[in-house]
């Protein structure tokens, strides 16, 4: 990169300062085009509300700080070739943007760039798509080396076929970030080549930072301690539940992706087993494929988990569909939630529910099922259910480990540590006589170790 090049770089955090101004400074209109599905209001092939999908492009807006000065839904029979929207709603909502003194529109759809082109042409104020704004929280969100690169790539190849239009990728390397601020029209095959040449930069650095992941998850396998990974629609309250298990402060906010890059920690489960907890990045409807595709590597801990646990916000309106929409992208990742046994889901944000709800769904967690494969009823925020979700943790990771008697003189306190620190105590019990009886469970690569340990004291159950 040449001197003229570099300079054209900013810090990400001047670039986020950069664009966070330029955004509380855009008014923007939001327009929800829902194709209608068999019944009134909801959306087709899904059993998503217009109201609940245009309160989250809303909410993804606010996420980047855009003024919402209006929002509307627009109900389609089929979209347009050429503009998406139908000539009537663009008349209307030109006469909206005018009216707003407005900046930008927010079509919360995937938009090919000859329909964005022509928004942009009707309306007469810059046009963005649902994939380019997620694309643009995901940038502002993005603070690891790696999650920055992975957000930089998949905005690239977003942009490659977009450059024909009034603001480039390339306008945040000039202090702004994809839609917002930047200098205006580029010299389209320069702008092309520069992004070719950025595009197979960042590919070559991925590939130092993904081998150097896999250096640190070998080492972390030679540790004995499982994986359980969080997943789930983003602010279904993960990085809450996340604090609540790790004693950790990652952010955690009501806000659309309010966390992006993975953090991991050990927890205690409660008969001495130790786990070491993922939290990533959140799902949501429609993510772009080439997020999905940039994120792998950071979601193999998802990949590889021993337990991964589905976090659902059970109190939203669209609960079932936001389910429907992150069994979809475990899909994409190749995990089956019907018959991969590592799946557990999580009802969380039981302290947002009326009495009457709370018990109902209680009552559904209770119904006859194979341990460790029901859902589990909890509020991160103020610790119910947690007990509980740790012991199905358990019985999900133990399924498979054998359980034994042991019984230890009074004065075997060696033997007594051992067990502590290689099996799970899962009670224990003193006599008159001062013997110590243990109940254990045990992981079947240890049970050998074991026997040999204590040999004839040992009995399996």
């Amino acid at each position: 990169m040449n001197e003229r090049q570099n300079e054209h770089f900013v810090s990400f955090d001047a670039a986020s300062a950069h664009s966070q101004r330029i955004a509380s400074e855009t008014r923007t209109v939001v327009v929800g085009p829902y194709l209608n599905g068999g019944r009134r209001g909801v959306e087709a092939g899904s059993a998503r509300a217009f109201e609940a999908r245009l309160d989250e492009a809303v909410g993804l807006a606010r996420a980047i700080d855009l003024a919402i000065v209006h929002a509307e839904i627009a109900p389609l029979k089929l979209p347009k070739p050429a503009t998406y929207l139908g000539s009537g709603k663009i008349e209307a909502l030109k006469a909206v943007v005018e009216a707003e003194e407005a900046g930008l529109v927010l079509v919360d759809c995937a938009l090919s760039p000859v329909q964005q082109r022509n928004l942009e042409k009707a309306l007469g104020v810059k046009v963005i798509d649902r994939t380019g704004l997620i694309l643009e929280i995901f940038g502002r969100r993005a603070r690891t080396r790696e999650g920055s690169l992975q957000v930089e790539l998949a905005h690239l190849n977003y942009q490659k076929s977009r450059l024909v239009r009034s603001w480039t990728h390339l306008e945040r390397q000039r202090g702004g970030f994809g839609f917002l601020g930047g200098p205006g029209e580029t010299q389209i095959e320069a702008d092309r080549r520069l992004i070719q040449e950025r595009m197979r930069r960042i590919e070559r650095d991925l590939e130092g930072v993904v081998r150097t992941r896999g250096l640190h998850r070998a080492s972390r396998d030679k540790v004995p301690f499982p994986t359980v990974a969080l997943v789930g629609y983003t602010n279904a309250g993960k990085s809450t539940l996340f604090n609540r298990l790790t004693h950790a402060e990652v952010l955690a906010k009501d806000m659309l992706f309010a966390t992006l890059d993975p953090t991991t920690r050990l927890v205690d489960l409660p008969h001495g087993k130790r786990i070491i907890l993922s939290d990533t990045v959140g799902f949501i409807s429609d993510l772009p494929t080439m997020l999905v595709a940039a994120f792998r590597a950071t979601l193999e801990d998802v990949i590889e988990a021993d337990v991964i646990l589905h976090v659902r916000d059970i109190s939203h309106g669209d609960a079932d569909a936001q389910g429907a929409d992150v069994r979809a992208i475990l899909g994409d990742l190749g995990i089956d939630p019907d018959k991969d046994n590592r799946v557990l889901e999580v009802w969380n944000k039981a302290d947002l529910l009326d009495a009457d709800e709370r018990e109902r769904l209680l009552g559904l967690t209770r119904l006859p099922g194979a341990e460790g494969t029901r859902p589990v009823l909890v509020s991160a925020l103020d610790g119910s259910g947690i007990d509980q979700l740790l012991a199905e943790i358990e019985a999900r990771l133990g399924r498979d480990h054998a359980r034994y008697r042991l019984e230890l003189a009074p004065s075997d306190g060696a033997g007594l540590a051992w067990a502590h620190e290689h099996c799970e105590v899962l009670a224990r019990e003193t006599r008159e006589d001062g013997r110590i009886i243990l109940t254990l469970r045990v992981a079947p690569e240890r049970e050998g170790r074991l026997e040999r340990q204590f040999g004839a004291g040992l009995t399996r159950i």
